[in-house]
């Protein structure tokens, strides 16, 4: 029964996913053509993996076409929404679902951090994230529905992971002023992982210690998976979540519950 809620929902609709060549993004693309979206997948350098994910896609029965541009650059985004909603070429529709999945990590002490790595983490998690909710929301006004999802992180809840966590914890203020703002035709929430499983050896060469420490304080005894994550986000743009918005729904296992 649980399959075949989801079977088919998103049919119709056009999901433009950021950063989707790659890691949590990416699982997010296919988990949305799975359940009948078209999707749009947007990446910056990792041309050659889009292009995999999208054949992929294809091969399944589901529409995917590929949009490389980087986010942090209003041009590039204005060519980009253009070239998804143009059908006469490569395009799929105008993207009524966005998906904020571009989001690069950087961790050194900020009196040590490169001035380059303050821009291109803030710029990259936070701004894109203006900016495309500036392009794509007229199209989702027009049409009466619309729905973005932002990704922020435990990071945020830490204030040992630097630019990071301050840029995932703006995320969750963005978030909740875009859904006043966007409202009531659009709704615009945020998923809050904890530490990924599949992405436990990329923290390790930060803190070897992390993933186990993190693990033994989780109430449900694992770490949260990439397909979960997506699972959830699917649910989201779902008529079950139709009167939810400005919301930050943590998954962490419940991790983040605060204990003496």
């Amino acid at each position: 029964m649980f399959e075949r809620f989801f079977d088919g929902l998103l049919a119709g609709h056009v999901a433009l996913v950021t950063g989707a060549a790659r890691n949590l993004p990416a699982v997010i693309a296919a988990e949305f053509a799975a359940t009948g979206a078209a999707v749009a997948i947007n990446d910056v350098t990792h041309q050659d993996q889009a292009k995999a994910l999208a054949a992929s896609i294809k091969k399944k029965g589901g529409r995917a076409a590929v949009f490389m541009a980087d986010v942090t650059d209003r041009g590039q985004l204005v060519r980009m929404v253009d070239e998804v909603r143009d059908e006469s070429s490569k395009g799929l529709g105008m993207v009524d679902i966005l998906i904020n999945g571009a989001g690069p990590f950087a961790m050194d002490a900020f009196p040590k951090l490169p001035e380059a790595d303050w821009d291109r983490v803030m710029d990259a998690n936070l701004k894109a994230i203006y900016m495309l909710a500036g392009l794509v929301a007229p199209g989702m006004k027009a049409k009466g529905w619309g729905r973005i999802i932002n990704i922020s992180a435990g990071s945020a809840d830490l204030r040992n992971h630097s630019i990071y966590g301050l840029a995932k914890w703006g995320v969750r203020h963005l978030t909740q002023s875009l859904a006043l703002e966007l409202g009531p035709e659009i709704t615009v929430n945020a998923i809050s992982p904890g530490q990924i499983a599949e992405s436990a050896p990329d923290i390790a060469e930060f803190d070897p210690t992390f993933v186990e420490r993190a693990i033994a304080y989780t109430p449900v005894g694992r770490l949260v998976t990439r397909p979960e994550i997506a699972r959830i986000m699917v649910l989201m743009c779902s008529p079950a979540f139709d009167s939810v918005t400005g919301e930050t729904l943590r998954m962490d296992g419940g991790w983040g519950i605060p204990r003496w």
